[in-house]
């Protein structure tokens, strides 16, 4: 199992250039750089994992964050290679399976 940082691309644009622009304590807005329109994340949890996985590094506090559905936590990754029919992340906190969806999308 392979463990990636989130990379999420604007609704708007699809631009990948995007920064998480708050805190957890506050909100999760993101901002896309290329036409500044700005969204939260939300998941669903659509599963557990129960394979072993290597924690990945913790990425930088502008890169992309979702919160956990099951556990609030934000040490999601995105699961390279998982089963289909959408990009599933994971929570290594809980070992939640996750789907995510974009919420407040405010266009730039």
């Amino acid at each position: 199992m392979n463990l990636v940082p989130v990379s999420i691309a604007c609704p708007e644009c699809s631009s990948t250039d995007v920064i998480y622009s708050c805190k957890p304590e506050c909100c999760f807005n993101h901002v896309c750089n290329q036409c500044y329109t700005t969204f939260e994340l939300e998941s669903e949890r659509v599963g557990e994992i129960s394979e072993v996985f290597t924690r990945p590094p913790q990425p930088d506090s502008t890169h992309p964050t979702i919160p956990c559905a099951r556990c609030g936590e934000c040490q999601v990754f995105l699961w390279e290679g998982a089963p289909q029919p959408f990009p599933a992340y994971v929570c290594i906190s809980c070992k939640a399976i996750l789907k995510v969806s974009f919420t407040n999308i405010a266009k730039g």
